[in-house]
């Protein structure tokens, strides 16, 4: 096998590992306030929000610290524990327990840290400039395939169901722990950083990743680690791309936690209204992947490199919040169990609601795999602590979306996002701008990034 066959087996065993351990979070992030609220009438008190909340506030925090936990252990094992502690967090749900919970909310913030510290060095360290935006793109798909097939489950599963039992939700999560497992178990088949280490990034792969036989170097080259994301967090491309990064945060919390709950709690939608979660969880997942597909493929021939698939993103997303804004009731984000028999500026409508998260997914894929790519090309040598600060502006974001998502209405929580949204697309144009110059500077054909 070739080197470049070598690198792309690892981008897909990397999107398929991911693809695992994400079908089973995203789909237990999609139901779990659905769950809960459930749950809330027996012994059990807690929120999903909440629980979301502390994982993406610890996994903010963390992000400051997982590109040193990546060049002591390495980024294949980083994954492989990592995964371990998703998959004990879905767990929990088999019999939930508040504080197992919360406890498991803490771990899985640091767990995903660390983890995707560790993917975005897999991802960079297997790229190179010709092939960053391909491998971003398949990255990406195979990733959001997850979105697909848990949700596929939970429509059938729970079509016609007001009400979820206890061996509803014991099925449902004893299936996503293996899942999830599953995924932890294929990052094995990885291989070995130095295999694939092309001749032009030896020298930065080694600075983070090298030789990890001396104790004193693993602190060294960790004390390292961190001096270079705190020296990147100041620098002007990774301050302007903070803001785009922001609005990845907010758009997160919103389409894998708030808008299902929306739709779950719309009576209007009948009995149909819990399975109908699962269906947009699908569609978003088909928007994504779609977007992945098209825009990694693409790439080589894009010869006006990434700001026409931002300004995409964001069209498509200010079409879906318009729609949201008209088709959803106000209150719905913070319902009680009952549901809201409330009615915005139209009837609610299944298929405006699903045609929705189709366009959630589509636009979050414009925005992250672009944002994979420019982050990959600018920082081949910095990887591991440029894609740590930008985990750790996303998820810190997230937290706070999720936090607020407890108390605002729909209509405020749209507004943020627009806001945001227009910002962080003008500062990408600003980055990607300059990354062009950067290119012909040296000399590069910039239609095939």
């Amino acid at each position: 096998m070739s080197p470049e066959s070598k690198k792309l087996f690892n981008i897909i065993i990397l999107g398929v590992s991911f693809m695992f351990i994400f079908t089973a979070f995203q789909t237990c992030g999609n139901i779990a306030q659905t769950v809960i609220t459930n749950l809330n009438n027996t012994d059990f008190h807690g929120s999903g929000y909440t629980s979301m909340s502390i994982i993406y506030g610890v996994f903010s925090a963390s992000n400051l610290i997982s590109p040193s936990v990546v060049a002591i252990v390495g980024p294949q094992l980083s994954m492989v524990v990592s995964g371990i502690f998703y998959s004990l967090y879905i767990a929990v749900f088999i019999q939930p327990a508040a504080w197992a919970f919360y406890t498991a909310s803490v771990f899985i913030g640091i767990a995903a840290a660390v983890l995707w510290t560790a993917q975005g060095n897999c991802l960079t360290v297997n790229s190179d400039e010709n092939t960053i935006g391909r491998n971003s793109g398949v990255f990406w798909a195979l990733l959001q395939s997850s979105l697909f097939f848990g949700n596929l489950y939970i429509y059938f599963a729970w079509q016609g169901k007001t009400r979820i039992s206890e061996s509803d939700r014991r099925t449902v999560f004893i299936a996503l722990t293996v899942i999830s497992l599953v995924g932890t178990v294929l990052f094995f088949l990885i291989r070995k950083q130095e295999d694939t280490t092309a001749p032009g990034e030896e020298d930065s792969a080694k600075e983070i990743l090298g030789d990890i036989s001396s104790a004193q170097n693993k602190m060294m080259r960790a004390v390292a680690a961190f001096k270079k994301s705190i020296k990147l967090s100041f620098t002007k491309e990774i301050l302007l791309l903070s803001v785009t990064t922001a609005y990845t945060g907010l758009i997160l919390t919103f389409f894998s936690g708030v808008y299902g709950t929306c739709i779950g709690a719309v009576n209007r939608f009948g009995s149909e209204e819990k399975s109908l979660i699962g269906l947009s969880g699908i569609f978003i997942g088909v928007g994504e992947i779609l977007g992945g597909g098209i825009f990694g493929l693409l790439s080589k021939n894009n010869r006006f490199g990434r700001n026409p698939v931002v300004m995409l993103g964001i069209v498509v997303h200010f079409i879906a919040f318009y729609l949201i804004f008209f088709n959803m009731p106000n209150d719905a984000p913070i319902a009680p169990m009952e549901g809201t028999d409330d009615v915005a500026y139209m009837i609610p409508s299944k298929e405006v609601a699903i045609f929705c998260s189709f366009l959630l997914g589509l636009g979050d894929s414009c925005f992250n795999t672009q944002l994979l790519s420019i982050l990959g090309f600018l920082y081949s040598e910095d990887s591991a602590p440029a894609f740590a600060i930008f985990k750790f502006v996303q998820s810190i974001c997230a937290a706070v979306a999720y936090f607020y998502s407890n108390y605002f209405l729909l209509q405020w929580q749209l507004l943020i996002m627009v806001v945001v949204g227009f910002f962080g697309t003008i500062t990408f144009f600003a980055v990607e701008w300059q990354a062009a110059a950067a290119l012909v500077a040296r000399s590069s054909d910039y239609s095939s990034i």
